[in-house]
C-alpha cells in the first residue's frame, strides 16, 4: 500500500503502465520482435503508446573497491580516493558524492565509457589531481534518480568484475494505456497471459514455492469486517537486514517501470505487485501491538500517512490497526508511525482482498492516489494473496537474510466474490461478429485466457478466471473472441437494424427555442457545470451549493445553481477581446441542495450586452435595456405555449439584479423565472464596463405543449380608439390590459402601448401611457355607439381599479 509514483492519465479514467521486454519475456517468449509484440497487444485493446530502449552498459563499467579516501587539498567538497578495479595497481578518482568510504564497492566507469545523457568519461584533472575515471551514482546509470550518493555494490563482488554480470542487459520499456476494465493486466503476469494467448505460447510464471517456516511468531490476525476483506494473509520475517541493498536487478526493473528505489523490503513488495497484480504492504512488527484488526475506523480517529498528511479518518474508511490505533488506510496507503526504516529488523508482511467498492474513491477522498489503490478499486485476484506472501518473503530472506514465520491466513468464503458461469452460444457469436469462428478455436482461446471451458449443444458453458472481471455476459466473451482472432478480420458492413425513433418533445422545444434566440441574434454558450465557489456566491446562496468532494481543480469547485455565472465568464471573455455587443443563451441544467436533496433542472437562461443592433450608418445604434431583454422573453413565452395574458412580471428583488430593475416571471400567481438588470456591485466586482441584462427560465415550467386552435377571420371593419391615460406610477401595465381585457373579451381585437410620457403637464407621481385599441367582431360591424359605450366601461373600470384617469 506504499505510495507508487503512479503514471496517471489526464482525466484518472485509465492507468500508464510500463514494463520491460526481458522481464515479459521470462513469463512468455513468443518468436517475435518488439515491434510486432507492440502490434499485437495494441490491436487486442491494450495500446501500446510508447516503446524506448534502455540504457546498454557498457563492458567497461566495473565493480571498484574503495581502498582508501583523502580529502582534496584545494577543494572542500572533493574526495580524492583510491580504488582496485581488479588491475595491476590502485587508480585515483576525484569523487564529490556524499558518504563515500574505504570498504566500499561502487561502480567505476573507465575512461571512454558514454554514460547516460551522452556524459563521455576521460581521463581528466580537478584542482590539480589527476582522475582516471569516475565513480558512479545509480542515477548516473539511469538506475535511479539517486544522484547524491554513490551505487553501493554488495560487498563481495570482485574488483573488476564488469556491472553488465550485475544489471540486465539493454532492454525496452514498453508503455501501455489501460482501459479501467483491464485491472487484471496492471501486472508482468496480467499482459503475459495476453501475449501467450494471442501466439497460442505456453506460459511459464516465475513463481517460488512456498518457504518453510524457521520459527512459529505468528501475529493474530482478525477481520471485523469480512463484507470489505474477505481474505487477509501475513507473516512475520524477523532479523533482516536493511541495510544491504535491494539487487542491482530488482531496482533497475523497478526503474524502468517508473518505480523509485526506497529500501528492500518496499522495494520487493513493489516488485511482487508489478509481477503478480496483488498489493503488499510491510509494517515494523516492533512497532505493533496485539493483534491486526481489519476494521472500519472509529469516530475522532487520526493517522499519519506515510507521505505525512495527517488524515481525520472517517466512519466509512477501512482501516488496518493493531490493538491500539489504526495503522493504514485498508488497500490504499500504509501509516508513518509503523513504517520499515533503516533500523527495522523485524517486519510484519501483509497481503488482502479488499472487495472494490469500498476501496473506490476512499483514495481520491483523502486527496491521494496509489497504484494500490487503483489496482484494488479495479479487482485484484481473490487467489494470489498467499502466492504473494510467499513470493516476497523468499525475495526479501536472499536480499535482507533473515528468518521467516508460519503464514496467518484469515479467509471468510461467504464473501468472496467468486465466478458465475457464462452462456455462449455459437450463433450469437456469427450473428455480432459477421463471421463464424471453429468450435476448436472457440475453447482453445477461452482456455488461453484462463477460463474453464465446458461443450454445450448449442455452444459452451464459459466460467471467467478469477482474475478477469470484466467477463460477466455473453457478449463478454464474444469481444474476447473478436480480441483474439483479430478486428482486421471482421468484414465491414452496414448493420441492419429493426430500431424505431420516437421523439422528445422536450428536445423539440430546446430545439425550437435555439432556432428563436438565434433568430433574435443570440448565439448560444455551452458553458461547464463546474464553476468557482466565489463566482457562484455572486449569484446563488452560498447555502442552496453543491460543492465537490473531488474536484477537477480549484476554479471547479462547485457545480452550478444557475446559468448566470457561466454566461456571465462568456461575457466577460468576449468583452476582454473587444467586442461591444454580445448576446448569449444556454440550455444546460443547474444543481442546487435543500436539506439533504440533491436536485436538477433544465432551465434556459440569456444574457444581453450593448446595443440592440450591430452599429449601421442608418440606424441610432440605441442601446439594450430592460424592455428589450423583456420582449425576447415573452417571445419565448409565447412560443413554448405560455399565454400573454396569464403571465405578469412582477417587480421584486434578486441579489444577483438591480433593486429597482427586475422581475419575477410568474404564471397564474406561480413563479417562471427572473428577469433584470446585472446588479451593479457584480458588475464592479467582474469589471463589466456597461450594464448587462439577464434572464432564466425553467424549461419544464414553461412547456406547456398548446394545441394550435383556429380563429376565423372576420370579414367585418376595424374600429380603433387611441386612449391617453392617466395612471399612478407605481401601476404596471399588465394591470392596465387585464382590466381593459376583462372589460371587452370579445369586441376587443388588439391593444398595443405606443407612448409612455412623464414630464410637464402630468402630475408628480403620474405617468401618462398612450393606448391604442383596435376592435372587430367576427359576426357584426361595430357601430361608433356600441364602441363608444365600451370603452366607457372601460375607464370605469380602469379608474375604479387603478385609480386611471383619462388624459385631457
Amino acid at each position: 500500500m506504499r505510495v507508487l509514483s503512479p503514471q496517471t492519465s489526464a482525466l484518472g479514467t485509465g492507468i500508464i503502465m510500463k514494463l520491460n521486454e526481458s522481464w515479459l519475456r521470462e513469463w512468455v517468449d513468443p518468436p517475435i520482435d518488439i515491434d510486432k509484440l507492440a502490434e499485437q497487444l495494441t490491436m487486442s485493446g491494450l495500446e501500446v503508446e510508447d516503446v524506448q530502449k534502455t540504457f546498454t552498459v557498457p563492458e567497461a563499467i566495473v565493480a571498484a573497491e574503495i581502498q582508501a579516501v583523502e580529502p582534496h587539498p584545494e577543494a572542500d567538497r572533493l574526495k580524492i580516493c583510491r580504488v582496485n578495479d581488479g588491475g595491476n595497481k590502485p587508480l585515483t578518482i576525484v569523487c564529490g558524492a556524499d558518504g563515500v568510504e574505504p570498504g566500499m564497492v561502487v561502480p567505476l566507469a573507465r575512461p571512454g565509457v558514454v554514460l547516460p545523457g551522452d556524459i563521455r568519461i576521460e581521463v581528466s584533472e580537478f584542482k590539480g589531481i589527476r582522475s582516471e575515471g569516475m565513480l558512479c551514482s545509480s542515477a548516473e546509470l539511469g538506475l535511479t534518480e539517486d544522484a547524491d550518493s554513490l551505487l553501493e555494490l554488495p560487498s563481495d563482488t570482485p574488483a573488476g568484475q564488469s556491472l553488465v554480470e550485475l544489471l540486465p542487459a539493454s532492454d525496452h520499456v514498453i508503455e501501455f494505456s489501460l482501459t479501467p476494465n483491464r485491472g487484471d493486466c496492471l501486472s508482468i503476469g496480467g499482459i503475459a497471459r495476453e501475449v501467450a494467448a494471442i501466439n497460442g505460447c505456453p506460459l511459464e510464471p516465475v513463481y517460488t514455492v512456498a518457504v518453510p517456516p524457521e520459527h512459529n511468531n505468528v501475529r493474530k490476525v482478525s477481520i471485523d469486517a469480512p463484507a470489505a476483506c474477505a481474505c487477509y494473509s501475513g507473516r512475520n520475517i524477523e532479523g533482516v537486514d536493511i541495510s544491504r541493498p535491494a539487487p542491482l536487478w530488482l531496482i533497475a526493473r523497478l526503474n524502468r517501470c517508473g518505480i523509485r528505489s526506497i529500501n528492500p523490503i518496499v522495494d520487493i513488495t513493489n516488485y511482487v505487485m508489478l509481477e503478480m497484480g496483488q498489493p503488499m504492504h510491510g509494517f515494523d512488527n516492533d512497532l505493533l501491538q496485539g493483534a491486526i484488526h481489519v476494521r472500519y475506523a472509529a469516530g475522532g480517529e487520526k493517522l499519519v500517512l506515510l507521505d505525512g498528511q495527517e488524515c481525520d479518518l472517517s466512519t466509512e474508511t477501512l482501516v488496518i490497526a493493531d490493538d491500539s490505533r489504526p495503522l493504514a488506510l485498508a488497500g490504499i496507503m500504509g501509516g508513518l508511525d509503523t513504517a520499515v526504516t533503516g533500523t527495522t529488523r523485524n517486519v510484519f508482511l501483509e497481503s488482502a482482498w479488499f472487495e472494490p467498492k469500498t476501496i473506490i474513491g476512499e483514495a481520491r477522498s483523502y486527496g491521494i492516489h496509489t497504484d494500490s489503490a487503483h489496482r484494488f478499486e479495479r479487482g485484484v485476484d481473490y487467489t494470489l494473496q498467499t502466492g504473494a506472501i510467499e513470493r516476497a518473503t523468499r525475495l526479501i530472506l536472499d536480499a535482507c537474510g533473515g528468518s521467516a514465520g508460519p503464514v496467518s491466513e484469515v479467509v471468510h468464503e461467504k464473501y468472496l466474490p467468486g465466478r458465475k458461469t457464462v452462456t455462449l452460444r455459437t450463433g450469437q457469436i456469427e450473428r455480432v461478429l459477421g463471421i463464424t469462428i471453429d468450435s476448436a478455436e472457440v475453447s482453445r482461446i477461452l482456455t488461453a485466457l484462463g477460463c474453464h471451458v465446458d461443450e454445450t449443444g448449442q455452444g459452451w458453458e464459459v466460467t471467467p478466471p478469477t482474475y478477469r472481471f470484466d467477463l460477466a455476459i455473453e457478449a463478454d466473451l464474444i469481444e474476447e473472441l473478436a480480441r483474439m482472432q483479430g478486428y482486421d478480420t471482421i468484414p465491414v458492413e452496414v448493420p441492419r437494424t429493426g430500431m424505431r425513433f420516437h421523439r422528445d418533445q422536450m428536445l423539440d422545444k430546446d430545439r425550437i427555442l435555439r432556432d428563436l434566440l438565434v433568430h433574435r441574434g443570440y448565439y448560444e454558450a455551452i458553458t461547464y457545470s463546474f464553476i468557482d465557489q466565489s463566482l457562484q456566491d455572486l449569484f446563488v446562496s452560498a447555502s442552496e451549493s453543491l460543492v465537490l468532494a473531488n474536484p477537477l481543480s480549484a476554479g471547479m469547485s462547485v457545480m452550478r445553481g444557475s446559468l448566470w455565472p457561466g454566461l456571465v465568464s462568456a461575457l466577460q471573455y468576449n468583452l476582454k477581446r473587444q467586442q461591444t455587443r454580445a448576446r448569449l443563451f444556454e440550455i444546460g441544467r443547474v444543481f442546487a441542495r435543500f436539506g439533504k436533496e440533491i436536485r436538477q433542472e433544465y432551465m434556459i437562461g440569456g444574457v444581453i450586452y450593448g446595443n440592440i443592433q450591430s452599429k449601421q450608418w442608418d440606424s441610432n445604434n440605441k442601446e439594450s435595456d430592460f424592455f428589450t431583454l423583456k420582449g425576447d422573453v415573452e417571445a419565448i413565452l409565447r412560443t413554448a405555449g405560455q399565454l400573454d395574458d396569464a403571465v405578469a412580471y412582477v417587480p421584486a428583488e434578486h441579489p444577483a439584479l438591480h433593486p429597482g430593475q427586475s422581475a419575477k416571471i410568474t404564471y397564474k400567481d406561480q413563479s417562471l423565472g427572473w428577469l433584470g438588470k446585472l446588479h451593479p456591485a457584480i458588475q464592479a466586482n467582474l469589471d463589466i464596463a456597461g450594464p448587462c441584462y439577464m434572464f432564466e427560465l425553467p424549461l419544464a415550467d414553461i412547456s406547456r405543449h398548446l394545441t394550435p386552435k383556429y380563429r376565423k377571420l372576420s370579414k367585418f371593419p376595424v374600429v380603433r380608439r387611441d386612449l391617453a391615460l392617466v395612471v399612478p406610477e407605481e401601476v404596471p401595465l399588465s394591470s392596465i390590459t387585464r382590466c381593459i381585457n376583462s372589460a371587452a373579451p370579445e369586441a376587443l381585437y388588439n391593444l398595443e402601448l405606443f407612448d409612455v410620457y412623464q414630464g410637464e403637464g402630468i402630475d408628480l407621481g403620474k405617468k401618462s401611457l398612450a393606448l391604442g385599441l383596435t376592435f372587430q367582431r367576427s359576426s357584426s360591424t361595430l357601430t361608433d355607439e356600441e364602441v363608444e359605450a365600451i370603452v366607457g366601461d372601460m375607464l370605469v373600470r380602469l379608474k375604479r381599479a387603478c385609480g386611471v384617469t383619462l388624459r385631457e
